[in-house]
Order: C-alpha cells, then structure tokens, then sequence
C-alpha cells in the first residue's frame, strides 16, 4: 500500500537536512507502529521519497512525501497513530492512497509555488515596475554553479501581493523541469534583491496528477 501524506515543516526543523528529515519521518513512523516497506539489498531502507528536497531556511507549507507499507491500513487509524509522535516543526495535514502502478511522485512535480518576503525600502511603485521589466523580458541570463541559463520561462507567475516600509511579499510560481528547475533566489537576484534578508514559504508543490 502506499499512502502519500502532506505536511508542513516549520519551526527548528526548516534547518534540517533533506536526509535529516527522512529520518526523522522514519523515526515517527516506527515510533507509530506503522508496517512499513522496505527497499531491497544489503542495506534496506524504508520506502519513502519525497517529492522535492525542500533548502535550508525554507518553511514547508504542503509538502508531499510518498510512505509505502507492507499491509493495508485505514487512512484515519495511519493519521491518528501518526500525529502524536510528529516532533514539534511538522503537522499532518492529509493522507491520501496512490493507485496501484502510479509513477514516482519526483518525476510528476511540474512546478513549486512560493510566498516569499524581503526586506525592502522603497516604494511600491518602484516593486511593480521592476516585477513588469522582469516579466516582459524573454531572457535573464543566470548564473548557478559554473553554469549559464535562460531563468525567464522557469517564471510561470511572479506577482506583489504585499509591499510597505520595511518589507515586501513576493508570491512566486516556479516551473520544475528535468535539469532546469526554478529558484526563488534566482528570481529574487534578478531583481536586484540577491543580497537582501529574505523568508521562504513553499506553498505547494504541483504535480501532473493533482495540475
């Protein structure tokens, strides 16, 4: 059986490892009782894949990560044995069965959806032009690793939802793409904000099956 759980990642925990978290759902889940599956070979491993390894720093508002289990179990009893041994940090928000033969949830992510809050001293007017610059642009050449690139159609919406004195909200849709994936931070550096103190919300993460 597999069941895919969404939860938030708050707290001390958005300074965790991508591989700090899956064992820190490992350990809830055994701490649950739950029967879980394990991948084959010399060193077996629970099944459990994340859609997408959230960064240091980055608040998780819906993220998605598939658990597979070597018996049937009701949704609810998973949900009721699980929540009181969650660490502070993470909340069960849904539970959810996958069909028999679906495809790895990682490569369904189509795209990442952010809130994103800066610090910023200027006017309002002053945050829109530059998001419509930004946008009527065909390419913004970025610079990650060694490597260059076209950031511009990684942008599937980029919007001001908030401004005032001290700082401005930013709500971000990001495209996900085999070896090209958006990043906020790229957006943010595009924008002349690389340098300025910024929180990361991931919202949503989108897949194929859900749009």
């Amino acid at each position: 059986m597999r069941l895919r759980v969404t939860f938030s990642k708050k707290g001390w925990l958005i300074y965790s490892s991508h591989l700090d978290l899956m064992r820190v759902w490992e350990r809830a889940l055994r701490r649950a009782g739950v029967a879980l599956a394990y991948s084959g070979g010399y060193h077996p491993r629970p099944r459990l894949q994340l859609a997408r390894a959230l960064p240091l720093g980055h608040v998780g508002e819906r993220e998605p990560i598939d658990v597979w289990l070597d018996e049937p179990v009701d949704q609810r009893e998973f949900s009721q044995s699980l929540v009181p041994v969650l660490p502070e940090g993470l909340k069960l928000r849904q539970v959810q069965e996958v069909r028999s033969g679906a495809p790895a949830m990682q490569t369904q992510v189509v795209a990442t959806e952010y809130r994103v809050r800066v610090d910023w001293d200027q006017p309002a007017k002053t945050a829109k032009t530059r998001i419509a610059q930004m946008l009527a642009e065909t390419e913004i050449t970025h610079t990650r690793r060694g490597k260059r690139y076209n950031l511009r159609p990684l942008i599937e919406r980029l919007e001001l939802e908030d401004v005032s004195e001290e700082r401005a909200v930013l709500h971000m849709r990001l495209s996900a793409r085999p070896g090209a994936s958006g990043r906020p931070e790229a957006v943010l550096d595009a924008l002349g904000l690389g340098d300025a103190f910024a929180r990361y919300h991931r919202t949503r993460v989108m897949l194929k099956a859900t749009g």
